[in-house]
């Protein structure tokens, strides 16, 4: 079995021209240490998430995984899952991609799947889905394309299906806002990113990462037509959420 070690995450460590976030070769690199530092308990919402698509699963369905990054999900899906599922990974980074493919092949994933590179703001076909998750996905899709991506996937999902995502949000009042965001950074911090770091990534995500409140990412999906939307998991300005077909 092959090993494949993630990068330490320098990324923002040096001061550089501004320029818009990227999921390219250097991110891809650094990825899972990136996450790992910079979203908070992400261990443990991808154990909740785990949990969950095993309550939704069934035989000889899809479950996609939208924004699948370097296959953290798909793993840890895999590993939980008893029914036999075909996973269907897609990203918009042929360089995240790639670090999937290779760090699926070094994990030794042997389940059906399939990796598709695509762009969620150009809408995405959902087919025979018992699950569909977006972890850290829809937020960095453009808010005019949301609502259409959202009500594909409802389209795609089977009766009874879900669809399970992590946001980050804004708080509800602005002075809520304001202390979430300040003891994020000091979770930060704590992670060993300096304030220079913080602030150049923060400057890097501006046109990017465009965060909804928790109730307008509640009302879309209901919008969309889901029977059933709650809240699974929260911290500050993250939020995991669940809504059933």
């Amino acid at each position: 079995m092959k090993t494949l070690e993630a990068g330490h995450d320098q990324i923002f460590a040096q001061e550089t021209e501004a320029a818009d976030f990227s999921f390219n070769a250097a991110v891809a690199t650094v990825f899972d240490d990136m996450v790992g530092r910079s979203v908070p308990y992400y261990a443990e919402m991808q154990r909740m998430i785990a949990e969950l698509v095993a309550d939704f699963a069934v035989e000889k369905t899809n479950l996609y995984d939208l924004g699948c990054s370097t296959g953290t999900t798909m793993l840890n899906l895999s590993a939980c899952l008893k029914p036999a599922v075909n996973f269907i990974g897609v990203d918009n980074s042929l360089e995240m991609l790639q670090r999937c493919r290779t760090k699926l092949e070094a994990k030794g994933f042997t389940r059906p799947h399939e990796l598709l590179c695509a762009d969620l703001n150009e809408g995405f076909r959902i087919e025979n889905a018992s699950v569909v998750t977006m972890i850290l996905t829809l937020q960095f899709i453009r808010p005019l394309y949301r609502d259409r991506l959202v009500r594909q996937i409802l389209q795609g999902l089977n009766p009874d299906g879900c669809l399970i995502m992590v946001e980050k949000v804004i708080g509800e009042d602005s002075m809520f806002n304001r202390l979430f965001i300040k003891h994020y950074y000091e979770y930060k911090q704590r992670a060993g990113y300096s304030e220079l770091e913080i602030s150049q990534k923060r400057e890097a995500l501006e046109n990017v990462l465009v965060p909804y409140k928790l109730l307008e990412n509640r009302e879309m999906l209901m919008r969309a037509g889901f029977r059933y939307c709650d809240v699974f998991f929260k911290w500050y300005n993250f939020c995991g959420i669940i809504a059933v077909k």
